[in-house]
């Protein structure tokens, strides 16, 4: 039985573990006031959990496209009506690149008026789309938030990437090299490099990173989708994983940094790139040096700043549970200036 399979004979648990519940069943919505990014959080989380029932309803169906669409389009109407000058600083594409919620779009309802919250996000509205498709574990909504110009502003491009939990904050590097990392890592948890827990995404461009955790003897466990989930299981003690090494999506870097920062995990990033042309992308949004390593808290300078996820298959977080006469979602909202992790139960009527 893999570290996967132990999780999801929770899930009822898991579901019922939720510390906090939220009925709208009444007729109550969120309020309208204009504040701060954590005065925003529930906006936030309506936000991803409208993307979770939306991109829900395609599970299993066999069509990833028409279930990110709909994900995108639910998160992209329920920012029409948060009070906040928003941007999306880094997502899935490029403005020709729709029904994506691209890089640079506005979203709010107070776009240019003075006094609003000028507020940056780095966006998957589905991440796993495949994994919705196929009605498979760890597909969620997902989203950072943070003060104009504090998260990362760069193409979709690839980010290298290390994290792991705070016992492990200033052990490991990027720069370390793999075995270096794997011995780092042991050292920190006072365990030996067999017993090292690695999760990494299942791709062809990984074929060397995985010789070398498997020469080292550390337990490598495979990703289809999702490193996201991957990275916070990573930072959380009782956690199923030790470390998430190896590439994936740049705006899923700048997220998962969000999420550790509260979390006070450790999170590195390098930027990979797959053409000359998003290359030159990157040189004009980045005004940085392009084969620097980035640090969570270079991918996300302020602390006001908060991270969002709602479930839309099992995995991670429950999945959304589409009933006759009403939906429920299982969110989670990380604040990084405080450090609180809240889970929020939510039930709609549809």
């Amino acid at each position: 039985m893999n570290n996967f399979q132990r999780m999801f004979l929770n899930r009822n648990r898991r579901a019922k573990s939720f510390e906090h519940t939220v009925s709208f069943m009444d007729g109550a919505r969120p309020s309208q006031t204009m504040g701060s990014v954590g005065d925003l959080s529930h906006h936030f989380l309506e936000a991803v959990d409208q993307a979770a029932i939306s991109s829900a309803a395609w599970r299993g169906l066999g069509e990833k496209d028409k279930a990110d669409e709909a994900a995108v389009e639910a998160m992209r109407r329920t920012f029409d009506n948060v009070p906040f000058d928003g941007r999306v600083a880094i997502g899935e594409g490029e403005r020709d690149e729709a029904p994506m919620l691209y890089i640079g779009e506005e979203i709010g309802n107070m776009v240019g008026v003075a006094g609003a919250p000028q507020i940056d996000i780095a966006v998957d509205p589905l991440e796993c789309t495949n994994n919705c498709a196929s009605n498979s574990p760890n597909s969620i909504a997902v989203l950072a938030a943070a003060p104009r110009g504090t998260l990362l502003h760069a193409p979709d491009c690839y980010m290298d990437k290390i994290a792991g939990g705070s016992e492990l904050v200033g052990h490991i590097s990027l720069d370390g090299g793999v075995a270096y990392n794997l011995e780092q890592t042991a050292a920190a948890l006072d365990k030996s490099v067999s017993e090292v827990r690695v999760v990494a995404l299942d791709r062809e461009r990984h074929t060397e990173l995985f010789k070398e955790i498997r020469a080292s003897g550390a337990q490598l466990e495979l990703m289809g989708d999702g490193d996201v989930s991957a990275a916070i299981w990573a930072a959380q003690p009782d956690g199923p994983f030790d470390l998430l090494m190896g590439i994936g999506a740049a705006p899923e870097g700048v997220i998962s940094a969000t999420a550790l920062r509260g979390l006070g995990g450790v999170f590195e990033g390098r930027l990979v790139f797959r053409s000359p042309e998003e290359e030159a992308r990157a040189e004009n949004m980045v005004g940085d040096d392009l084969t620097r390593l980035w640090e969570a808290h270079d991918l996300c300078k302020s602390e006001n700043a908060i991270f969002a996820a709602s479930g839309v298959c099992e995995g991670y977080l429950p999945a959304a549970i589409l009933g006759e006469t009403h939906t429920t979602t299982f969110g989670e909202i990380i604040d990084v200036e405080t450090g609180t992790v809240r889970k929020i139960q939510t039930t709609r009527p549809v």
